[in-house]
This record gives structure tokens, C-alpha cells and sequence, in this order.
């Protein structure tokens, strides 16, 4: 084949069969072309001289693709491998990219021809700048802005460089270089940013009547605006230049952005006059393009692209203004009624039918409403109001002087804060307890799949109509009421209008004084409950349903309150458990399972006027009420009825309720045993099957929420349990055996499966809830060694239920070392087997996987005994094992294993066998975490990766490890102790893996490590920097190694969330019951 010729690059290489097999890789022929040339461009591609040949092909070829594929080799020297090679190459082609830039952005023709060509060039020079600049090439800033004076199109593309290197340094530098040098580029372009800001002032002021240079201008502009010197905004005519080009509808956008980039910026009281004559000079200019009484949610849907992205600009620069600035223009009357001009316009912006526009006014309007409750909240806290409001007054008589001004500003927001509670009312999102919707179509039906962008803006909406709440408790109400009055009148009567009301109206409870509540809600459950009467029509019977149910399950204190309200609640539930429409029963059974578990003391007592407790009444009548439920919904309702059961404090009753209550699941197992007995045949009926499968779902469900108490009922069972598992073990090795190779997927054996996970699924559901009962165990384990152990064993692989390897890490996490006797034969059954299972591949038997390694991990850390007597052979299958699980790509299962690698070492570094474990595997180790620690599928594992490390840095330093870790007869002279060889080990080892970095680079990360071990988080950066330099991480999401400081934020939120009434949900806080 000719095109083999192109892989001698002795001499230089034939453009034109290049670009012949550039096309046929790009093009439509045969298959086999194309693979052949994709093969051919590999190779070149990893050809380390191939980037000598780039100036030759891009002088001599016309094709684009084949330009492009040029410029993708010359990247990858650029990222990985410019600082190796020799000054003159590194100059030449560094000129040669400056001067080819110049040549096509020199004139207008072919500047508009090659413009994607030469938007490629730009940014491989800017890789080049990111290595070359400041040090080795001074005067770069200097020369191009002289260049961009040459001419308008250059200009141009200048201004396209400028851009680009701004958004490198500042916006994508995080992981892509090390923090010395992002920091040596900040300071450089700050220091030689006059240069580039007169450059711009010059074509903005009327240089040039060229729109795009003056987009191109602005677009520059932009990105500078936020980090520059402040001087060169406010000192300069800068700002009234960009305001005389806002009216100008062609660069109405850009400047929208930039002024928003400058509305942005906040460092103190400098510059608030100019703020403030920005902000006017704005808001008259605005009433000019957009009047005050336009229907802004119509204009936004009738607009154009432009038009729309105008209004969404508008958002984003009210919102970045006020963020920063609103302070300033609370401070006198002409000020007040501009700010509150423009708090009217975003008002309307956010009634605007867009999700992304009404994200970043709700964000404002959270934070806002957030400021303004905090400073009501800490009224009670004069030092935290002092704080608030930001000033600094320590001297007493303060505090009253300080409420008025508090009391001044929340009436100054009040008419805007009682437009925004109409607007969340109307606007609210779906929560997650609501299963029915509306499709696109117009009908009511059952949600298939939660959306979490609505789930999340929930959230949001939630806690700000909550402060809003807190604001104004009255108005909240009023306006509730209001809206709900017009649903009963007909005269707003929706859908969508009874869902946002009914949403709001779940959202805030727990916000309000208890008798304001109970008040309120009487009023909303009886015109709710008024109105599914009087209303007609399935569908709307359905959406009305769903909202008393939501409305209901939302306020727990409320029903445990008012028995009368409790028992009408429940009783309409058990009526919309006959309800067929889609949606409705799932829903009442979910919400009856959210009550019982909050009022479960109220449902086992007598109430006044009642001659016997609920639950008995209920318990008569069951047969009845779940007539129409589906078998998912029975469980849920039976598990609700184990949470009664579960609140009565007298054994006798409680026997007796649960007894009641397991009847019908009972009788029917009673009789399916008994004709077992006289012929098993009878149980391989799949109907029979199914509904053996069912019986044992139903006492799961009860077991999960009556957990010790459920005793008595699984001791009826538990035996001809097994001997069903038994049976249908030994049915499904016959079935697959006798069968054709499908026949382990054959949907007979898939549910004597289901039959047989069920089965191990109640024993762990009970031992797990059993509290406080060791004796338990002992009960329950012996007889499950032979039928269930046993039977894992004997099982073909495809046969082995993984749900095993859980029920016993299970039993171990719970009874612990009690348990140390029973591993050996536990090990025995399980080990060599399940690992013969997932050691073949990544990808096969994934649950097995995860489960094998939880096993593992329980045994480790309550009968680590029994790990120290395992012989060696048995000890290396544990930590091959273990190092299998953290290569995994698959997250939770490297996940882990890295935790059961950091208790194995802590537990060893602890016991006898010290020296002797770490001998064997201190260096395999080691070389393992460097593995995965540099490779970039495990990046979600970095948190571990250094804690391994760290531990293994401690330990080689702390002198505990006496004997030596080298090998003795491979070694001529010894090391004087653990320390220098490890050292020297690391050094070797990294040195080998990355050949990129120089000696004294990886000698300098290695003595870091020594030296900062004993501080985590300086430990931890200075991996994060060597993983930069190593560039094994460059260009992806480098969120991963930032993960662990994230989760601390989390928590620090939840906590300040606790200390508000309301921002948790009443049914969300697991109180204890204070309903007795």
C-alpha cells in the first residue's frame, strides 16, 4: 500500500499522500480505507520526530483536515514534552506560528477564509506563551500590541489572542499548571496589562468603524474585566464609553457583558459614587430600550435569540449589581426608587417561562431574602446584627438604634418581598414525594423518572419561600389563602395553579408559630377536602388527590395534634387506595407510611370517643383495604402496620396485633408447605412459586420495621424456609445443568432466584434490625451454615447468589468478634471460590465484586484474630485480592478496598506480625497506590490514595519497622534503615514511570512527601501539584481531588440549617416520638 511511505520520516514527508490519506480517513469509502488510514495517522501521531515535519506539511498542503492534523501532533510536544527540547527548535517554531498568524490575519480575504485554520493557530501559541512567557519571551505583549496597530483585521485576531490567554491563566488554570506558575502569569499580564488597555480605549473611541473588531473589542474586554486593576475601570473613560455603545442594539450584549463583569467586581467603598452613576446612567438608558410596562414573560417569548439573551443578560447584570452593590443604593431617596425600579424589572424577568433565566434570578432572590431574615433572626444577637449590617459600633444604645434601621430596611423591601411570596407561590417545583404529572399531552399521569434539575430548584425555592415565611408569617398566609380561595371559586381554577399553591403550602411547614399553623392548616385541609367534593372528573379527582396527600404527609406535628384530622386523613388515604387511577394508590401508600412512622404512639392507644386502639380497627378491616393494592403497594402498606405494632409497649398486644396481621401471608404458607410435604412437585408450579416469593416480601417489609419484636413470626418460618431454599437451589444446578447454555438466564430460574435472594434477604433485614439480642445469633447462624454456606459452595458460579457474601458481612458487623470461631468457615466457603468468579475480568459479577470486598472488610475489622492465623498462601489471596479491588475502575468497589487496605495496615502495624507483613508487602503496596494514584480513571479514590501513602510515609519513619524491607542477598551493601531505602525506592520507582520529569523534580517530590507526612492537608497538595507536573492530570475535571474539602462545607451548612424553624422538614428530622 503507497501510503505506508509516509511512516519513513527520514526525508521529508509526501504532503500529497498525506492529504489522500487524511481524506480517506476523513471520507466515505470502504471500511477497510479507513481503517487502514486510521492506522497510518497513529502511527505518525505517536511518532515522537513526527513534529519536526509540521512546518513542511502546513506550507505545503491546502487541505484544512490534514492543517488540523498537523497541529494536533505539534500540541501534544507543546503540552508534554516543549521544556525538553533545544532552544533553536523551540524558536523556530515558535516564530514560524507568529509569523504564519500575521501572514492570514493581514488581510480581510483570507483572514475570513482560513478563520477556523487560524483560530487553531492562536491557540497553539497561546500553549506556547503558557511555557514561554514571561521568561524567555519578554516582549510578546509589546509586539503584538504594535502589531494590532497595523491593521484592523490583525487587530482583530489580537484581540482573539488577548482573549484566550486571559481565559488560560484565569478561568481553565486550576489543575493545568502548578500554582508557582499560574501566579508568575497573573502577576506578568497584570504588570504590562496598560498596554493591551489602551490598545482597546483606542478602538472603542472611535479608531474604528468595523463591527466585528468592535465585537471582537468588547469580547476581549470582557474577559479582562475581572481580574484587571481596578483603576483602569473607574480612573479611566472606561465605563462611559461602554455605556454609550449599550444603546446600540448590534453591541447591546457584549456591553451588557461587560458591565455585569464590572457590576461584579466588590473590594470596598473606593469606587461607590461611580457605581451609583453607572447604575443611574443604566436605568435610564434601559426604560429607553425596554419600558417599564412591557409584559417582559411575553416579549421574551415572542423575541428573538438576541432579544432573549438580552433579558437574560439583564438578569445576570441586576443580580451581579445588587449581590455587591445594593448597599450603596439603599443610601439616599433618588438612589431608593431606582433600585427599587430595577428589583421591579427582575420581579417580571423571573415570571419569564425559561429555566435558565429563572435560575439565576431565583439564586438572587435566595440570597437576598437569606440577608434580610438573617439580620430580623439576629435581633435577639446584637453583637451577630452588629455584624450584619456591617457596622462597627461596639458602644451600648446601639442595639435600639440598630433595630430601627433593620425595621427601616425591611419595610423598604417589603412590597418587592410580597410580590416574590406570589411569585414562589406560582412558580414552585415539584418535590419528590408527588408522583402524579402532567405528560406533554395534557393527561394526568403516574411520573416515570425524577427530573433532579426540578428537584434541586425545589430545594431553593423551598428555603427561600421559608425566610420569606419568617418575614412576614401574616402576608405568607394571606396570600395562601387567597389563591386557594380562587381554586375553590373556579375562578383560577388549574391544574398547575392547585399544584403551586399546594407545593408552596407543603414547602414551608415548620416555618410558622404551632397555633398560626394549626389555624392555617385547618382552614387548607378542609377547602382542599371540600373541594375533591365538589369537584367532578377523574383526572382532576386525581391532581386534587395528590395534593391533599402531599400537603398532609408534609406536617406531622399538625395531624399528631389533632387525632379527629389524623384519623380523616388516613381513613380518605385508605379511600385512594382503591382509587385505580395511575399514580394515586402509589402515592397513598407512600404518604400513609410518612405518617404512621411520625404519629405511630397515636395509632396504638384509645383516643377519646373510640372503644379500641386504630390499629385494631384497622387489623379487622385489612382484607378489605388492600383489596385493589398491587403486591409493591401491599408490602408498603404492611410495613407501615409494623411501625404501629412496633409503638406498642405491652408484649402481649403485641404479639397479638402482629399475629392479626401476618394471618392471610401465614395461612397461605401453611398450606403451601402442607402440600409440599405430600408432594414436592407441588412447589416447582411457578404460580406456586411467585407466590411463595410474594409471602416472603410481605414479612421483609414487617421485619425492616418491627426489627427485634419481628422474633416470633420469622421462628415460625425460619426452618421450611430454609429447606425451600434447599430444594430450589438444588432445582436451579439441575435446571442449568441439564439445560442449554441460556438456561441459567431462563426466566424460570430467575425467579426460584428471586425466591432464594428473598430468603437471604429477611434473615439479614431481621439480624440487621434485631437490637440489643446477641443471643440472636446463635440461633439463627448454625443452621444456615450447611443450606446456605454449604450450598454457595457446591453452587455453579452462575448460580451463587451474591446477596450470601452480604447476609454474612451482615452477621459480622453486628456481632462482631463473637462471630471469630465461624470465619475459617466462612472463608472456606466463599474465598477461593468467589474469587475464581471476579478475578477472570473487570466486568463480570459485579455484585458479587462489591459484596465480596464488603465481607472482607467486616472481617477485617471485628475478627481481625482470625485474618492473623490464615497460612501465607491464604494471606496473599487476600491481598491480591485486595489490590484487585482498588485497580477497579468501578468506584465503590476501589472505594472499598481502600479501606480495607488501611484497616489491614493499621490492624498489622498494631499486632506481633508487624515486621513480617510489611516485609512481604510494603514495597508491592506502595508501587500499587503510585499506580492507580497517577492514573486518571482513579482520580474519585484520591482521598484514600493519600491516606495510604501518608500511613505507609509515617510508618518507614517511625522506627517500628526493625527488620530491613530490602532484600538482603540482592543488595551488596545495606541502607542504615528503612527510611533512606525507601526513599531511594520511591525515587526509582517514579523516575521509571514518568521519563518527562527530571531527576531532581522527582528527587524534590519524594523528600516533600517525607517531609510534610506528618500534616495531611500539606501532604495532600503536594501530591496535587506533582500529579500537575507529572501532567498525568491535565485537561479533565480535577474535581475529584477537591472532593474531601467539599464534604466538610456540606456539613457545615447542614448545621446551620438545623438552627432555622422549617429549612429541614418536619418529616425529614428523625425526632424521637414526642406524640405520647
Amino acid at each position: 500500500m503507497e501510503a505506508d511511505k509516509l511512516r519513513d520520516l527520514s526525508q521529508p514527508i509526501d504532503v500529497g499522500l498525506l492529504d489522500a490519506t487524511v481524506a480517506a480517513f476523513y471520507g466515505t469509502g470502504s471500511k477497510e480505507e479507513r481503517t487502514a488510514a486510521d492506522h497510518i495517522l497513529r502511527d505518525l501521531q505517536n511518532n515522537p520526530d513526527m513534529w519536526l515535519q509540521v512546518v513542511h506539511i502546513l506550507s505545503n498542503t491546502q487541505n484544512l483536515n490534514t492543517k488540523f492534523f498537523a497541529l494536533q501532533v505539534l500540541e501534544g510536544v507543546i503540552k508534554y514534552r516543549w521544556n525538553a527540547l533545544p532552544v533553536e527548535q523551540r524558536d523556530g517554531m515558535k516564530n514560524y506560528i507568529s509569523d504564519v498568524i500575521v501572514k492570514l490575519s493581514s488581510d480581510e480575504i483570507s483572514f475570513r477564509k482560513e478563520r477556523l485554520y487560524v483560530n487553531k493557530l492562536n491557540i497553539i501559541l497561546v500553549q506556547i506563551l503558557k511555557h514561554e512567557w514571561p521568561s524567555r519571551w519578554r516582549s510578546f505583549i509589546p509586539d503584538l500590541v504594535a502589531a494590532a496597530k497595523t491593521s484592523e483585521t490583525i487587530c482583530e485576531n489580537c484581540m482573539a489572542i488577548l482573549k484566550l490567554l486571559s481565559e488560560e491563566v484565569f478561568d481553565f488554570s486550576r489543575g493545568e499548571m502548578t500554582q508557582q506558575k499560574i501566579k508568575e502569569l497573573k502577576q506578568s499580564l497584570n504588570s504590562e496589562f496598560q498596554l493591551i488597555h489602551e490598545l482597546c480605549l483606542y478602538v472603542l473611541s472611535a479608531a474604528s468603524q468595523r463591527t466585528e473588531l468592535i465585537r471582537a473589542t468588547l469580547a476581549t474586554l470582557h474577559a479582562f474585566l475581572s481580574w484587571i486593576p481596578l483603576g483602569y475601570i473607574f480612573e479611566s473613560p472606561l465605563l462611559e464609553t461602554l455605556l454609550n455603545f449599550f444603546h446600540v442594539p448590534s453591541y447591546r450584549n457584549l456591553t451588557l457583558h461587560c458591565l455585569t463583569e464590572v457590576a461584579a467586581l466588590n473590594f470596598g467603598d473606593f469606587y461607590n459614587l461611580q457605581y451609583v452613576k453607572m447604575y443611574n446612567i443604566f436605568m435610564l438608558q434601559l426604560q429607553a430600550i425596554l419600558p417599564t410596562h412591557t409584559n417582559i414573560p411575553d416579549a421574551y417569548a415572542n423575541g428573538t435569540s438576541e432579544e432573549q439573551a438580552f433579558i437574560q443578560n439583564l438578569a445576570l447584570f441586576f443580580t451581579s449589581f445588587y449581590k455587591s452593590h445594593i448597599r450603596v443604593l439603599e443610601s439616599s431617596q433618588e438612589n431608593i426608587s431606582a433600585l427599587l425600579l430595577g428589583l421591579e424589572y427582575l420581579i417580571n424577568i423571573s415570571y419569564v417561562d425559561d429555566t435558565e433565566v429563572f435560575k439565576v434570578c431565583l439564586d438572587y432572590w435566595n440570597s437576598l431574602v437569606l440577608e434580610l431574615f438573617e439580620a430580623h433572626h439576629n435581633l435577639d444577637n446584637p453583637a451577630a446584627a452588629v455584624n450584619m449590617t456591617g457596622l462597627q459600633m461596639p458602644f451600648p444604645g446601639v442595639v435600639d438604634g440598630l433595630g430601627s434601621q433593620l425595621l427601616q430596611r425591611r419595610q423598604l423591601y417589603a412590597s418587592t418581598m410580597s410580590k416574590l411570596r406570589l411569585l414562589m407561590i406560582s412558580r414552585m417545583a415539584k418535590p419528590e414525594e408527588v408522583l402524579i404529572v402532567e405528560d406533554e399531552n395534557g393527561n394526568i399521569v403516574r411520573e416515570t423518572m425524577k427530573d433532579n434539575d426540578v428537584l434541586v430548584q425545589y430545594k431553593i425555592m423551598r428555603e427561600t419561600l421559608i425566610y420569606l415565611s419568617h418575614l412576614d408569617h401574616e402576608d405568607t398566609e394571606k396570600q395562601m389563602l387567597k389563591k386557594l380561595g380562587k381554586q375553590l371559586s373556579g375562578e383560577d381554577w388549574t391544574w398547575n395553579n392547585l399544584n403551586t399553591l399546594c407545593w408552596a403550602i407543603g414547602s414551608i411547614s415548620g416555618s410558622m408559630m404551632e397555633e398560626q399553623e394549626n389555624r392555617f392548616l385547618v382552614m387548607v385541609i378542609r377547602d382542599l377536602l371540600n373541594l375533591c367534593e365538589i369537584t367532578k372528573g377523574k383526572d382532576n379527582k386525581a391532581v386534587i388527590a395528590s395534593n391533599i396527600m402531599y400537603v398532609v404527609g408534609q406536617y406531622p406535628r399538625f395531624l399528631r395534634a389533632h387525632w379527629k384530622f389524623l384519623k380523616t386523613v388516613v381513613n380518605k388515604l385508605f379511600e385512594f387506595m382503591h382509587e385505580t387511577h395511575p399514580g394515586v394508590q402509589d402515592m397513598a401508600c407512600d404518604t400513609f407510611l410518612k405518617i404512621v412512622q411520625k404519629c405511630k404512639r397515636k395509632f396504638v392507644i384509645i383516643q377519646v370517643g373510640e372503644s379500641e386502639p386504630f390499629v385494631s380497627e384497622l387489623l379487622t378491616s385489612l382484607r378489605t383495604t388492600i383489596a385493589d393494592l398491587e403486591p409493591h403497594q401491599i408490602h408498603s402498606f404492611y410495613e407501615s402496620v409494623g411501625h404501629m405494632i412496633q409503638a406498642e409497649s405491652d408484649p402481649q398486644k403485641r404479639d397479638e396485633y402482629l399475629q392479626r396481621l401476618m394471618e392471610l401471608p401465614n395461612q397461605k404458607w401453611a398450606e403451601i408447605i402442607g402440600q409440599a410435604r405430600l408432594s414436592v412437585e407441588f412447589l416447582k408450579d411457578q404460580n406456586v412459586i411467585r407466590t411463595v416469593l410474594n409471602i416472603l416480601q410481605t414479612n421483609t417489609s414487617v421485619a425492616s420495621s418491627l426489627g427485634t419484636y419481628f422474633l416470633s413470626q420469622i421462628s415460625l418460618i425460619f426452618l421450611d424456609m430454609l429447606n425451600v431454599y434447599r430444594m430450589y437451589s438444588e432445582l436451579i444446578s439441575s435446571t442449568i445443568a441439564e439445560g442449554a447454555p441460556y438456561a441459567s438466564r431462563s426466566s424460570y430460574v430467575k425467579l426460584l432466584r428471586s425466591v432464594k435472594r428473598e430468603t437471604l434477604k429477611l434473615i439479614e433485614t431481621f439480624l440487621d434490625k434485631a437490637e440489643g439480642q446477641p443471643q440472636i445469633g446463635k440461633q439463627f447462624v448454625p443452621p444456615m451454615m450447611d443450606p446456605v454456606l454449604g450450598d454457595y459452595a457446591r453452587n455453579l458460579p452462575d448460580a451463587r447468589e451474591s446477596e450470601v457474601l452480604s447476609l454474612f458481612a451482615t452477621i459480622i458487623n453486628k456481632y462482631k468478634g463473637a462471630m471469630v470461631e465461624d470465619v475459617p468457615r466462612i472463608f472456606e466457603a466463599i474465598f477461593q471460590c468467589t474469587l475464581e468468579m471476579i478475578t477472570k475480568n473487570f466486568e463480570d459479577y459485579p455484585e458479587h465484586r462489591l459484596k465480596f470486598f464488603s465481607l472482607l472488610r467486616a472481617i477485617a475489622t471485628h475478627c481481625f484474630l482470625a485474618l492473623i492465623h490464615l497460612s501465607s498462601q491464604q494471606l496473599k489471596l487476600v491481598m491480591d485480592s485486595i489490590i484487585w479491588a482498588f485497580r477497579h475502575t468501578e468506584r465503590n468497589i476501589a472505594e472499598t478496598g481502600l479501606n480495607l487496605l488501611l484497616e489491614m495496615l493499621k490492624n498489622f502495624q498494631a499486632s506481633e506480625f508487624c515486621n513480617q507483613f510489611y516485609q512481604t508487602y510494603f514495597l508491592m503496596i506502595e508501587q500499587e497506590i503510585f499506580a492507580v494514584l497517577t492514573d486518571t480513571f482513579h482520580k474519585p479514590g484520591f482521598k484514600l490514595h493519600v491516606l495510604v501513602l501518608q500511613h505507609l510515609f509515617c510508618l518507614v519513619e517511625s522506627g517500628l519497622l526493625t527488620e530491613p524491607l530490602w532484600d538482603m542477598t540482592a543488595v551488596p551493601f545495606p541502607y542504615p534503615n528503612n527510611g533512606v531505602f525507601v526513599r531511594e525506592y520511591t525515587i526509582k520507582l517514579l523516575g521509571t514511570s514518568f521519563p518527562n520529569m527530571t531527576a531532581t523534580e522527582v528527587t524534590q517530590f519524594v523528600n516533600g512527601l517525607f517531609e510534610s507526612r506528618n500534616d495531611l492537608s500539606s501532604f495532600k497538595n503536594h501530591i496535587r501539584d506533582f500529579l500537575v507536573q507529572s501532567k498525568e492530570f491535565s485537561a479533565q475535571d480535577n474535581k475529584d481531588l477537591y472532593a474531601e474539602e467539599a464534604a466538610a462545607q456540606r456539613e457545615r451548612e447542614r448545621q446551620r440549617m438545623l438552627t432555622i424553624p422549617g429549612l429541614i422538614a418536619p418529616s425529614e428530622i428523625q425526632d424521637e416520638m414526642v406524640d405520647s
